[in-house]
């Protein structure tokens, strides 16, 4: 059994948005927990509240009711600053669209994180060198993102976002944008990076091929809890 504190926990989280006079509830009474070292995904119908949940573990905004803690930290408690800095120390990010800037080499986007946490130069080097080599991209560290492949973008982002070794890594729909063969080794890739590091991942996910290479599948139905099962993987 675990033991380890969270990494993140909703306890009785829910989330209205108004849409005009409309209300819409996407979160009704989210109770979640995630330890360290998982490799889970979210997943559920369209509409069922994935992408909120997601939102919420981002620290990108602040549940309606109940409690949101990432790293033992509750996000209400926190200024708009705070979450900020929190998003920035302990929450890496996986996007869709990579979000890389165009401007800067593979090795300045991956090392981003690092220096914005004032790491200095020398050791933002050494671990950004390492983890490009190991995703497979170390010969492509001084290339702009126009000259990479999008499956090389995407392990770029990759390293961006596990560099500072966050509490939690999240990816919302990681394979939606890529091939099968791209994204099956962007699968790999999060394998080795969670069995090797211990790398917290949390997916939020429509594709089959994610739920059976994570380790624990979280469904989603209505804004809440349907299913909470560990798979093989």
């Amino acid at each position: 059994m675990t033991t380890s504190p969270p990494v993140l926990s909703f306890e009785g989280v829910t989330k209205v948005f108004h849409q005009g006079d409309v209300e819409v509830r996407a979160l009704r009474g989210l109770d979640l927990v995630v330890h360290p070292g998982e490799l889970t995904a979210i997943v559920g119908p369209s509409g069922s509240g994935k992408s909120t949940a997601l939102h919420l573990a981002g620290a990108l905004d602040v549940p309606t009711t109940g409690t949101v803690r990432v790293d033992g930290v509750d996000l209400a408690t926190l200024t708009a600053r705070e979450r900020a800095a929190l998003r920035r120390d302990r929450i890496g990010f996986v996007f869709q669209s990579y979000n890389l800037v165009p401007v800067m080499s593979a090795h300045e986007n991956a090392a981003s994180v690092l220096a914005l946490q004032g790491v200095p130069e020398a050791e933002q080097r050494t671990r950004v060198a390492s983890l490009l080599e190991e995703l497979g991209i170390g010969d492509l560290a001084d290339r702009r993102p126009d000259q990479l492949s999008g499956g090389q973008q995407q392990r770029v982002a990759i390293a961006r976002a596990v560099a500072a070794r966050p509490a939690v890594v999240l990816g919302d729909e990681p394979t939606a944008n890529v091939d099968s063969a791209t994204a099956e080794r962007l699968l790999d890739l999060i394998r080795s990076l969670n069995e090797r590091h211990g790398t917290t991942f949390l997916l939020s996910t429509h594709d089959e091929r994610v739920m059976k290479r994570v380790r624990r599948v979280v469904t989603l139905v209505d804004g809440k809890v349907a299913s909470d099962e560990t798979v093989g993987g």
